[in-house]
């Protein structure tokens, strides 16, 4: 991950599909074009759907990383 400190953090850790995705669509809807949004997760289904909700709606995926079971993502809101 970057050194960049991102606008907001979703810490979904602990829950499990499709719980990620529903808070990651909620929270993406309140904050700014342009800003840059890290979730948190555990489940490995969010491997797949992460990048499949950014790709839907149009928002960037900047980074992806696993280590040890944990999941971080670093998203680009679309506008």
């Amino acid at each position: 991950m970057t050194s960049d400190t991102p606008d907001h953090i979703l810490d979904a850790t602990g829950l499990l599909c499709p719980e990620p995705v529903m808070l990651l669509h909620n929270r993406i809807r309140d904050i700014a074009d342009g800003d840059t949004l890290l979730v948190l997760a555990t489940d490995p289904s969010s491997t797949r759907d992460i990048p499949k909700f950014c790709s839907f709606l149009g928002h960037q995926l900047l980074e992806q990383e696993e280590q040890d079971g944990n999941y971080r993502y670093l998203l680009r809101k679309g506008g």
